[in-house]
């Protein structure tokens, strides 16, 4: 077993890996950017390098500040969670390149399947069938326009690179083609640092269901059952359940089978997760994720398996110590994700923040993996999941009710999060009656009753940065050191942050005076008007990217723009006044 792992990751995953290397005996080694430097992942491990940066490109995607840190560390081996490099197989080989174990697939087999399109031939090749889609990447808009002229319309643009509905648009004509294009390799090159996109064609109303596969080095391979994650919004998932209801004792049986079909056929090793649409009793082969996937515990309660530790031992070189008649399902599992998000009228608006108060349920069969405490900031450069609540029940009526007491008991105050979203999901017929669709959440749950209490409000308007940074000189038994201080700004000089312009518009983007307003903090990534232009209300007029999400804020008066006050790039605070019209 190893000695020491790095973990190249941050937030709720890393703080999850640490705890089941300290269960093993394994020191661990956090980094972090400088808005982590107080961290719960930093607090927790045995020790802390800061890798610099604050947004994602400049700290966790940054190759030679994570390397430096191993180097400096002395780590045997790097965990890189999900997100970030966990998919990236120029930087697994960076690793495994100075004999350093990466908790993961072999570099090749990222690249068959963290390459969405050369695992689509790969699938094929061993008899698993996907929906129609292109085994080239996307050029140009054209590509999704010829696409979806010849297999019919929605189609969707997806991130060849990455996973998790990041980079994914869902275009329903040519005229949206271009912008869909566009917006897809900006999420892509911001969440996986790869702009390549692909395409296929859209089911209208299939369900999400997928594999858990855990493949050790000496040719076992085992799927651990099988997981239900429909209920998605932004086609990124709100909740997962294990095993997935109502699927005929075959159809799981094949998927499984499907999954290791395709896991070793790339030559696969460690845990990794098989995807598939399925619809009208048949599945169709959607992508391979090749690390831990973020609803992993539902897994890990049905099976009575530690996935982590698992891999851990995988990546050790240990042989797996059981088979495929040893794997049971006991009971049902559901996983709720807690992100930082408004969903008043399905909107799901990012709100990074400070959570001010955070008490989270227990009781038999409560699980709860977090990544911040009370006092903790989300920032809105990075994904704005707070936590997973887990809970397991002896059948799947008793873990509704037993998620949904769980979620009533929930107290987190100071950022607005997902939490009635996921209430009014639970209690719904259409999840009870295993109905629902991938598409459900947005086009079918009733929001009405969905309504924030003012404790849940985001403060995105309060100064989410209370130091800042001093570099001082300081001589350590005769030595001069240059040391980064981080101090209150009552310490040193600090530049005076903007004063909002307007009050904080409500999650519409603009208040309908002409004035259009952001509702969240985020930097602009596009500016779609400019002055002298006549724009119709609901006219998108910037793209503001918040939490790795990207948000139109549109008029709310038809007009003409009289002012465009920023530019792409140029960060901007909720409240802040973007275009004016008249």
């Amino acid at each position: 077993m190893f000695n020491k792992v790095l973990i190249a990751n941050r937030g709720e995953i890393a703080v999850r890996i640490i705890r089941a290397c300290q269960e093993l005996g394994i020191q661990t080694v956090a980094v972090y950017s400088e808005l982590d430097r107080d961290s719960l992942h930093v607090r927790l491990a045995d020790e802390a390098i800061s890798i610099g940066g604050q947004t994602a490109a400049e700290s966790y995607l940054n190759t030679d500040a994570i390397v430096a840190a191993i180097d400096s560390c002395g780590a045997d081996a790097v965990h890189p969670g999900y997100g970030f490099f966990s998919e990236n197989a120029d930087f697994a080989r960076a690793i495994t390149s100075k004999g350093i174990t990466f908790v993961g697939p072999p570099p090749e087999a990222i690249e068959v399947m963290g390459d969405k399109i050369s695992a689509r031939k790969a699938a094929t090749d061993v008899g698993v069938f996907g929906v129609p889609g292109t085994t080239e990447f996307l050029s140009s808009a054209s590509d999704v326009i010829a696409f979806g002229s010849e297999h019919g319309w929605p189609v969707a643009i997806k991130a060849a690179y990455g996973g998790g509905g990041r980079g994914m648009k869902v275009v329903a004509s040519a005229d949206e083609a271009e912008d869909a294009f566009e917006a897809a390799q900006r999420e892509a090159i911001a969440y996986f640092g790869r702009g390549e996109c692909y395409i296929e064609r859209y089911l209208t109303s299939p369900r999400h269901i997928e594999v858990q596969v855990l493949c050790d080095q000496h040719g076992n391979s085992v799927y651990l059952s099988t997981r239900d994650c429909s209920a998605q919004r932004r086609h990124q998932k709100l909740i997962e359940e294990a095993p997935a209801p109502g699927l005929p004792p075959e159809t799981e049986a094949a998927m499984g089978e499907a999954a290791l079909k395709v896991a070793n056929g790339c030559g696969y090793t460690n845990a990794g997760t098989v995807e598939f649409l399925y619809e009208d009793g048949e599945f169709f082969y959607l992508e391979m994720n090749t690390r831990l996937q973020v609803e992993h515990p539902v897994t890990e309660l049905v099976t009575g398996l530690d996935l982590v530790a698992e891999q851990l031992r995988v990546a050790a070189g240990q042989e797996l110590s059981f088979d495929q008649s040893h794997i049971a399902v006991n009971g049902h599992a559901i996983e709720v994700r807690v992100n930082a998000e408004d969903p008043t009228d399905g909107k799901y608006l990012p709100a990074p923040g400070t959570i001010t108060k955070l008490t989270v349920p227990s009781g038999f069969g409560v699980r709860w993996d977090g990544g911040y405490e009370a006092g903790d900031t989300i920032s809105q450069y990075y994904d704005n999941l707070a936590g997973k609540l887990i809970c397991w029940g002896a059948d799947r009526a008793t873990c509704i009710a037993r998620t949904l007491r769980a979620l009533n008991e929930f107290e987190i105050e100071g950022v607005a999060t997902t939490i009635p979203a996921d209430i009014a999901i639970l209690e719904s017929e259409a999840f009870a009656a295993v109905s629902h669709s991938t598409k459900w959440v947005e086009e079918g749950l009733d929001y009405s009753a969905i309504k924030l209490s003012p404790s849940s409000a985001s403060q995105t308007d309060a100064d989410d940065e209370a130091k800042v940074r001093q570099d001082v000189d300081v001589e350590v038994n005769g030595k001069l050191f240059k040391v980064a201080m981080w101090m209150p700004e009552a310490f040193g000089a600090t530049p005076k942050k903007p004063k909002k312009r307007a009050a904080r518009a409500d999650s519409g983007g603009g208040t309908g005076s002409g004035e259009v307003v952001v509702p969240m903090q985020g930097t602009v990534v596009k500016v779609t008007v400019e002055v002298g232009q006549t724009v119709e209300v609901g006219d998108t007029v910037i793209v503001l990217e918040a939490m790795k999400m990207e948000n139109n804020v549109t008029a709310e008066k038809a007009g003409t723009i009289k002012e465009v006050l920023v530019e792409a790039g140029q960060s901007v605070g909720g409240g802040d006044i973007v275009v004016v019209i008249e």
